[in-house]
C-alpha cells in the first residue's frame, strides 16, 4: 500500500469523524480526537524500525540500485516512512525481473 493511499484513508475517516462530530453536536472534541489521531500517525511513521526491519533492509540490498541508493540515503536509522519506500522500491524491481 502506497503512502498516498494511506493518507486519502486518513483524510477520508477524518471527514466522516467531522461529519459525526457535526451530527451528534461535538465537534471540539471530534476535532481533538482527529487532531490526535494525525499526531500518532505521523509518530509511528517517524520513528525508528525494529531489528527485523533492518535484516530486512540487509535482504533487499544489492539487488537495484535505485533501492541501494534509498537505503544508504536512510542509513544509519530508518524510520518506518523510508522502510515503506524502500520496500516499495524493491517489489517494483522484482515485478520486472
Amino acid at each position: 500500500m502506497s503512502l498516498a493511499v494511506i493518507i486519502a484513508v486518513g483524510i477520508i475517516v477524518s471527514v466522516i469523524f467531522h461529519f459525526i462530530g457535526v451530527k451528534v453536536e461535538a465537534k471540539k472534541s471530534v476535532w481533538v480526537v482527529i487532531v490526535l489521531f494525525w499526531a500518532g500517525s505521523i509518530s509511528i511513521a517517524m520513528s525508528e524500525v525494529k531489528e527485523k526491519g533492518y535484516k530486512d533492509i540487509e535482504k533487499m540490498r544489492g539487488n537495484d540500485p535505485q533501492t541501494d541508493k534509498l537505503i544508504e540515503d536512510a542509513m544509519p536509522k530508518v524510520s518506518v516512512y523510508e522502510l515503506v519506500t524502500i520496500k516499495n522500491s524493491y517489489n517494483k524491481h522484482k515485478k520486472k525481473s
